[in-house]
């Protein structure tokens, strides 16, 4: 729940609104979808903390609870610890395509 909370707060914030051209009922309607997907983890707070921001953390520690194959992130800067885990950061440029 609180990785969702802060998805919500950052996906909601005007300028993400603006560029993304959504609007605040697009975002509910979306972050409804995802919760359909996802299921919740046990999270543990011994490792931490990894990043320099405490959200950056939590987002890292889901990921690697969850057993992502990837995190994926414009600030891959801030997931450099992720290596120590064998967890691989991409950019959503440099995701890899499907056939």
């Amino acid at each position: 729940m609180p990785l969702l909370l802060e998805y919500e707060a950052v996906l909601k914030r005007p300028e993400h609104l603006r560029i993304g051209g959504r609007t605040e009922a697009m975002t509910d309607a979306f972050l409804d979808a995802l919760c359909l997907r996802c299921g919740p983890l046990q999270l543990f707070y011994l490792w931490r903390p990894r990043t320099r921001d405490q959200a950056d953390d939590m987002v890292l520690e889901t990921a690697l609870s969850g057993q992502a194959d990837h995190s994926v992130t414009l600030n891959t800067a801030d997931f450099a610890a992720a290596a120590q885990f064998r967890s691989t950061v991409l950019t959503p440029t440099s995701l890899p395509t499907s056939s």
